[in-house]
Protein backbone atom coordinates (compact mmCIF):
# COMPACT_ATOMS: atom_id res chain seq x y z
CA UNK A 1 0.00 0.00 0.00
CA UNK A 2 1.26 3.48 -0.87
CA UNK A 3 0.67 5.95 1.93
CA UNK A 4 0.43 9.55 0.85
CA UNK A 5 2.19 11.94 3.24
CA UNK A 6 2.39 15.04 1.06
CA UNK A 7 1.68 16.32 -2.41
CA UNK A 8 5.20 15.56 -3.67
CA UNK A 9 4.90 11.93 -2.72
CA UNK A 10 1.41 11.80 -4.17
CA UNK A 11 2.59 13.04 -7.55
CA UNK A 12 5.61 10.76 -7.50
CA UNK A 13 3.31 7.84 -6.76
CA UNK A 14 1.02 8.89 -9.58
CA UNK A 15 3.91 9.01 -12.06
CA UNK A 16 4.93 5.51 -11.04
CA UNK A 17 1.42 4.13 -11.40
CA UNK A 18 0.75 5.74 -14.78
CA UNK A 19 4.15 4.77 -16.19
CA UNK A 20 3.38 1.14 -15.35
CA UNK A 21 -0.13 1.19 -16.72
CA UNK A 22 -0.21 1.14 -20.52
CA UNK A 23 -3.98 1.44 -20.54
CA UNK A 24 -3.85 4.69 -18.59
CA UNK A 25 -1.09 6.02 -20.89
CA UNK A 26 -3.37 5.29 -23.83
CA UNK A 27 -6.07 7.46 -22.26
CA UNK A 28 -3.59 10.23 -21.47
CA UNK A 29 -2.41 10.37 -25.07
CA UNK A 30 -5.82 10.22 -26.67
CA UNK A 31 -7.93 13.18 -27.69
CA UNK A 32 -10.66 13.83 -25.09
CA UNK A 33 -14.16 13.11 -26.33
CA UNK A 34 -17.08 15.46 -25.88
CA UNK A 35 -18.65 15.70 -22.43
CA UNK A 36 -22.39 15.22 -21.88
CA UNK A 37 -23.36 18.09 -19.57
CA UNK A 38 -27.04 17.23 -19.28
CA UNK A 39 -28.84 15.16 -16.67
CA UNK A 40 -26.36 13.20 -14.54
CA UNK A 41 -26.53 9.45 -15.17
CA UNK A 42 -23.77 8.06 -13.03
CA UNK A 43 -21.93 5.07 -11.65
CA UNK A 44 -19.80 4.85 -8.53
CA UNK A 45 -17.01 2.45 -9.56
CA UNK A 46 -14.65 2.47 -6.57
CA UNK A 47 -14.14 -1.29 -6.91
CA UNK A 48 -13.27 -1.25 -10.60
CA UNK A 49 -9.48 -1.05 -10.42
CA UNK A 50 -9.39 -3.88 -7.85
CA UNK A 51 -11.72 -6.00 -9.96
CA UNK A 52 -9.47 -5.55 -12.97
CA UNK A 53 -6.33 -6.26 -10.92
CA UNK A 54 -7.80 -9.58 -9.76
CA UNK A 55 -8.48 -10.57 -13.37
CA UNK A 56 -12.22 -9.97 -13.50
CA UNK A 57 -13.44 -9.64 -17.10
CA UNK A 58 -16.34 -7.51 -18.28
CA UNK A 59 -18.53 -8.31 -21.28
CA UNK A 60 -21.17 -6.42 -23.19
CA UNK A 61 -24.60 -7.87 -23.88
CA UNK A 62 -23.28 -9.62 -26.99
CA UNK A 63 -20.58 -11.38 -24.97
CA UNK A 64 -17.66 -9.30 -26.25
CA UNK A 65 -15.01 -8.45 -23.66
CA UNK A 66 -14.81 -4.68 -23.22
CA UNK A 67 -13.58 -1.97 -20.89
CA UNK A 68 -16.15 -1.68 -18.10
CA UNK A 69 -16.31 2.08 -18.48
CA UNK A 70 -17.17 1.69 -22.14
CA UNK A 71 -19.93 -0.79 -21.29
CA UNK A 72 -21.34 1.71 -18.80
CA UNK A 73 -21.08 4.55 -21.30
CA UNK A 74 -22.95 2.46 -23.84
CA UNK A 75 -25.79 2.20 -21.29
CA UNK A 76 -25.99 5.99 -21.07
CA UNK A 77 -23.69 6.58 -18.10
CA UNK A 78 -22.00 9.99 -18.33
CA UNK A 79 -20.62 10.44 -14.80
CA UNK A 80 -18.19 8.50 -12.62
CA UNK A 81 -18.10 8.84 -8.82
CA UNK A 82 -14.94 7.80 -6.96
CA UNK A 83 -14.40 7.47 -3.21
CA UNK A 84 -11.15 8.51 -1.54
CA UNK A 85 -9.76 6.99 1.65
CA UNK A 86 -6.78 8.46 3.48
CA UNK A 87 -4.45 5.50 4.17
CA UNK A 88 -6.45 2.40 3.20
CA UNK A 89 -5.39 -1.22 3.47
CA UNK A 90 -4.87 -3.57 0.54
CA UNK A 91 -8.06 -5.49 1.34
CA UNK A 92 -9.75 -6.45 -1.93
CA UNK A 93 -13.18 -5.01 -1.16
CA UNK A 94 -12.62 -2.69 1.83
CA UNK A 95 -9.26 -1.19 0.90
CA UNK A 96 -7.55 0.61 -1.99
CA UNK A 97 -9.18 3.87 -3.16
CA UNK A 98 -6.17 5.90 -2.04
CA UNK A 99 -5.38 9.24 -3.61
CA UNK A 100 -3.06 7.92 -6.31
CA UNK A 101 -5.48 5.22 -7.48
CA UNK A 102 -8.29 7.77 -7.54
CA UNK A 103 -6.28 10.11 -9.75
CA UNK A 104 -5.54 7.33 -12.25
CA UNK A 105 -9.19 6.23 -12.49
CA UNK A 106 -10.48 9.81 -12.69
CA UNK A 107 -8.12 10.58 -15.57
CA UNK A 108 -9.13 7.39 -17.36
CA UNK A 109 -12.84 8.17 -16.97
CA UNK A 110 -12.45 11.78 -18.06
CA UNK A 111 -10.59 10.74 -21.22
CA UNK A 112 -13.67 8.67 -22.08
CA UNK A 113 -15.88 11.74 -21.82
CA UNK A 114 -17.12 11.14 -18.28
CA UNK A 115 -17.86 13.82 -15.70
CA UNK A 116 -16.19 13.27 -12.32
CA UNK A 117 -17.40 13.33 -8.71
CA UNK A 118 -14.97 12.80 -5.82
CA UNK A 119 -16.37 11.42 -2.56
CA UNK A 120 -14.19 12.17 0.48
CA UNK A 121 -14.88 9.71 3.31
CA UNK A 122 -12.21 11.22 5.63
CA UNK A 123 -11.46 7.72 6.87
CA UNK A 124 -9.17 4.79 6.03
CA UNK A 125 -12.16 2.65 5.05
CA UNK A 126 -15.96 2.82 4.85
CA UNK A 127 -17.69 5.83 6.36
CA UNK A 128 -21.49 5.68 6.60
CA UNK A 129 -24.25 6.34 9.18
CA UNK A 130 -23.00 3.53 11.42
CA UNK A 131 -19.30 4.37 11.37
CA UNK A 132 -17.39 7.59 10.89
CA UNK A 133 -13.95 6.61 12.16
CA UNK A 134 -11.01 8.97 11.89
CA UNK A 135 -8.03 7.91 9.79
CA UNK A 136 -5.45 6.24 12.02
CA UNK A 137 -2.93 8.99 11.29
CA UNK A 138 -5.40 11.58 12.65
CA UNK A 139 -6.60 9.72 15.74
CA UNK A 140 -4.54 11.65 18.30
CA UNK A 141 -4.89 15.05 16.66
CA UNK A 142 -6.42 18.03 18.41
CA UNK A 143 -9.51 19.64 16.93
CA UNK A 144 -7.47 22.41 15.34
CA UNK A 145 -5.25 19.76 13.78
CA UNK A 146 -8.31 17.91 12.48
CA UNK A 147 -9.47 21.09 10.77
CA UNK A 148 -6.08 21.32 9.07
CA UNK A 149 -6.22 17.60 8.20
CA UNK A 150 -9.55 17.97 6.41
CA UNK A 151 -8.39 21.05 4.52
CA UNK A 152 -5.00 19.66 3.52
CA UNK A 153 -6.26 16.21 2.51
CA UNK A 154 -9.05 17.69 0.39
CA UNK A 155 -6.76 20.28 -1.18
CA UNK A 156 -3.91 17.86 -1.89
CA UNK A 157 -6.09 15.27 -3.63
CA UNK A 158 -7.82 17.90 -5.77
CA UNK A 159 -4.51 19.52 -6.69
CA UNK A 160 -3.14 16.11 -7.68
CA UNK A 161 -6.15 15.69 -9.96
CA UNK A 162 -5.71 19.17 -11.38
CA UNK A 163 -2.04 18.47 -12.13
CA UNK A 164 -3.06 15.75 -14.59
CA UNK A 165 -5.85 17.84 -16.09
CA UNK A 166 -8.84 16.63 -14.09
CA UNK A 167 -11.04 19.10 -12.25
CA UNK A 168 -14.03 17.29 -10.72
CA UNK A 169 -17.42 18.81 -11.32
CA UNK A 170 -18.51 17.84 -7.80
CA UNK A 171 -16.87 17.06 -4.46
CA UNK A 172 -18.58 15.35 -1.56
CA UNK A 173 -17.43 16.50 1.87
CA UNK A 174 -18.17 13.38 3.90
CA UNK A 175 -20.14 10.26 3.01
CA UNK A 176 -23.63 9.61 4.43
CA UNK A 177 -23.22 11.84 7.47
CA UNK A 178 -26.57 12.08 9.31
CA UNK A 179 -24.58 11.51 12.52
CA UNK A 180 -21.67 13.68 11.45
CA UNK A 181 -18.13 12.59 10.56
CA UNK A 182 -14.72 12.20 12.20
CA UNK A 183 -16.25 11.02 15.46
CA UNK A 184 -16.43 12.10 18.21
CA UNK A 185 -15.39 15.68 17.48
CA UNK A 186 -17.44 15.92 14.29
CA UNK A 187 -20.56 14.20 15.61
CA UNK A 188 -23.92 15.91 15.22
CA UNK A 189 -23.85 16.07 19.02
CA UNK A 190 -21.23 18.78 18.42
CA UNK A 191 -22.78 20.78 15.59
CA UNK A 192 -20.47 23.83 15.84
CA UNK A 193 -17.44 21.54 15.45
CA UNK A 194 -19.04 19.52 12.64
CA UNK A 195 -19.85 22.74 10.80
CA UNK A 196 -16.22 23.86 11.00
CA UNK A 197 -15.00 20.53 9.62
CA UNK A 198 -17.47 20.62 6.74
CA UNK A 199 -16.53 24.21 5.96
CA UNK A 200 -12.84 23.30 5.80
CA UNK A 201 -13.67 20.76 3.10
CA UNK A 202 -15.71 23.41 1.28
CA UNK A 203 -12.95 26.01 1.56
CA UNK A 204 -10.25 23.63 0.32
CA UNK A 205 -12.39 22.65 -2.65
CA UNK A 206 -13.11 26.24 -3.65
CA UNK A 207 -9.42 27.13 -3.20
CA UNK A 208 -8.65 24.65 -5.98
CA UNK A 209 -11.48 25.78 -8.25
CA UNK A 210 -14.48 27.91 -7.33
CA UNK A 211 -16.58 26.19 -10.01
CA UNK A 212 -16.49 22.80 -8.25
CA UNK A 213 -19.81 22.23 -6.50
CA UNK A 214 -19.71 20.85 -2.96
CA UNK A 215 -22.17 18.18 -1.86
CA UNK A 216 -23.34 17.27 1.64
CA UNK A 217 -24.78 13.75 1.66
CA UNK A 218 -27.26 11.84 3.83
CA UNK A 219 -28.80 8.37 3.59
CA UNK A 220 -32.53 7.47 3.48
CA UNK A 221 -33.50 9.96 0.82
CA UNK A 222 -37.20 9.30 1.45
CA UNK A 223 -36.93 10.45 5.08
CA UNK A 224 -37.93 14.11 5.07
CA UNK A 225 -37.84 14.44 8.85
CA UNK A 226 -34.19 13.38 8.95
CA UNK A 227 -33.23 15.73 6.12
CA UNK A 228 -35.06 18.73 7.59
CA UNK A 229 -33.45 18.16 10.98
CA UNK A 230 -29.95 17.88 9.53
CA UNK A 231 -30.10 20.73 7.04
CA UNK A 232 -31.95 23.07 9.43
CA UNK A 233 -29.07 22.45 11.85
CA UNK A 234 -26.55 22.99 9.06
CA UNK A 235 -28.18 26.33 8.24
CA UNK A 236 -28.15 27.38 11.90
CA UNK A 237 -24.44 26.60 12.04
CA UNK A 238 -23.59 28.33 8.76
CA UNK A 239 -22.44 25.23 6.88
CA UNK A 240 -21.31 26.07 3.35
CA UNK A 241 -22.33 23.76 0.50
CA UNK A 242 -23.94 23.83 -2.95
CA UNK A 243 -25.88 20.57 -3.38
CA UNK A 244 -27.85 18.20 -1.17
CA UNK A 245 -26.90 14.61 -1.94
CA UNK A 246 -29.21 11.70 -1.11
CA UNK A 247 -28.90 7.93 -0.98
CA UNK A 248 -31.93 5.82 -1.89
CA UNK A 249 -31.86 2.08 -1.23
CA UNK A 250 -35.30 0.46 -0.87
CA UNK A 251 -33.48 -2.77 0.10
CA UNK A 252 -31.99 -1.19 3.23
CA UNK A 253 -35.22 0.66 4.02
CA UNK A 254 -36.83 -2.82 3.85
CA UNK A 255 -39.70 -1.62 1.68
CA UNK A 256 -40.37 -1.97 -2.01
CA UNK A 257 -39.64 1.22 -3.91
CA UNK A 258 -43.36 1.59 -4.69
CA UNK A 259 -43.96 2.29 -0.99
CA UNK A 260 -41.38 5.09 -0.71
CA UNK A 261 -40.84 6.65 -4.15
CA UNK A 262 -43.45 9.37 -3.55
CA UNK A 263 -41.75 10.25 -0.26
CA UNK A 264 -38.44 10.46 -2.11
CA UNK A 265 -39.83 12.83 -4.72
CA UNK A 266 -41.52 14.98 -2.09
CA UNK A 267 -38.30 15.18 -0.09
CA UNK A 268 -36.28 16.14 -3.18
CA UNK A 269 -38.73 18.94 -3.93
CA UNK A 270 -38.79 20.08 -0.30
CA UNK A 271 -34.99 20.21 -0.06
CA UNK A 272 -34.71 22.24 -3.25
CA UNK A 273 -37.38 24.71 -2.14
CA UNK A 274 -36.63 24.91 1.60
CA UNK A 275 -32.89 25.51 1.23
CA UNK A 276 -32.75 26.85 -2.35
CA UNK A 277 -30.27 24.12 -3.29
CA UNK A 278 -29.81 21.70 -6.15
CA UNK A 279 -30.36 18.04 -5.28
CA UNK A 280 -28.93 14.78 -6.57
CA UNK A 281 -29.30 11.06 -5.84
CA UNK A 282 -25.61 10.22 -5.37
CA UNK A 283 -26.26 6.57 -4.43
CA UNK A 284 -28.99 4.20 -5.51
CA UNK A 285 -29.16 0.43 -5.90
CA UNK A 286 -31.51 -2.50 -6.29
CA UNK A 287 -31.17 -6.27 -6.05
CA UNK A 288 -29.14 -7.65 -8.94
CA UNK A 289 -31.28 -10.80 -9.23
CA UNK A 290 -34.55 -8.85 -9.38
CA UNK A 291 -33.79 -7.16 -12.65
CA UNK A 292 -37.22 -5.87 -13.59
CA UNK A 293 -37.87 -4.45 -10.12
CA UNK A 294 -34.48 -2.74 -10.13
CA UNK A 295 -35.11 -1.35 -13.62
CA UNK A 296 -38.49 -0.01 -12.52
CA UNK A 297 -37.04 1.44 -9.30
CA UNK A 298 -34.23 3.16 -11.19
CA UNK A 299 -36.63 4.54 -13.82
CA UNK A 300 -38.91 5.87 -11.08
CA UNK A 301 -35.97 7.44 -9.25
CA UNK A 302 -34.77 9.19 -12.39
CA UNK A 303 -38.30 10.50 -12.98
CA UNK A 304 -38.57 11.73 -9.38
CA UNK A 305 -35.36 13.73 -9.73
CA UNK A 306 -36.40 15.16 -13.08
CA UNK A 307 -39.69 16.26 -11.51
CA UNK A 308 -37.91 18.67 -9.15
CA UNK A 309 -38.90 22.19 -10.31
CA UNK A 310 -36.57 24.71 -11.90
CA UNK A 311 -34.06 22.06 -13.07
CA UNK A 312 -32.74 21.67 -9.54
CA UNK A 313 -32.82 17.88 -9.77
CA UNK A 314 -29.38 17.15 -11.21
CA UNK A 315 -29.21 13.40 -11.62
CA UNK A 316 -28.90 9.84 -10.32
CA UNK A 317 -25.78 7.75 -9.60
CA UNK A 318 -25.89 3.96 -9.22
CA UNK A 319 -23.52 2.66 -6.54
CA UNK A 320 -21.10 -0.03 -7.84
CA UNK A 321 -23.30 -1.31 -10.68
CA UNK A 322 -20.33 -3.36 -11.94
CA UNK A 323 -19.60 -4.82 -8.45
CA UNK A 324 -20.82 -8.28 -9.37
CA UNK A 325 -21.89 -10.48 -6.47
CA UNK A 326 -19.46 -13.37 -6.93
CA UNK A 327 -16.54 -10.92 -6.75
CA UNK A 328 -17.84 -8.48 -4.14
CA UNK A 329 -20.46 -10.32 -2.10
CA UNK A 330 -22.62 -7.24 -2.73
CA UNK A 331 -26.19 -7.97 -3.77
CA UNK A 332 -27.22 -4.54 -5.07
CA UNK A 333 -25.08 -4.33 -8.20
CA UNK A 334 -26.56 -4.38 -11.69
CA UNK A 335 -24.29 -7.08 -13.10
CA UNK A 336 -24.77 -10.78 -13.74
CA UNK A 337 -22.50 -13.71 -12.91
CA UNK A 338 -21.76 -13.96 -16.65
CA UNK A 339 -19.81 -10.70 -16.43
CA UNK A 340 -22.48 -8.75 -18.30
CA UNK A 341 -24.61 -5.79 -17.14
CA UNK A 342 -28.21 -6.62 -16.40
CA UNK A 343 -31.09 -4.93 -18.20
CA UNK A 344 -31.65 -2.82 -15.06
CA UNK A 345 -29.07 -0.33 -16.33
CA UNK A 346 -31.14 0.24 -19.46
CA UNK A 347 -33.13 2.68 -17.33
CA UNK A 348 -30.29 5.17 -17.96
CA UNK A 349 -30.80 5.06 -21.73
CA UNK A 350 -32.75 7.94 -23.17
Amino acid sequence: MIKIKNIGLLLGCLLFVTSCNSQTNEYQNSVPVSIDTGFVKGADVGWLSQMEATGYKFYDAAGTEKDCLQILKDRGINTIRLRVWVNPSNDKASGHCNAAETVVMALRAQKMGMRIMIDFHYSDSWADPGKQFKPKAWETHSFSELLADVYNHTFDVLIALKKVGVTPEWVQVGNEIPGGMLWPEGSTKNWPELAQLLNKGFEATKAVDTKIKVIVHLDEGNNNEKFRWFFDSAKENNVKYDIIGLSYYPFWIKKDYTETIVDLENNLKDMAARYNKEVMIVEVGGEYDKVLNTFDMLSATIKAVKNVPNNKGLGVIYWEPQGENTWSGYSLSAWGSDGKPTAALDAFKE
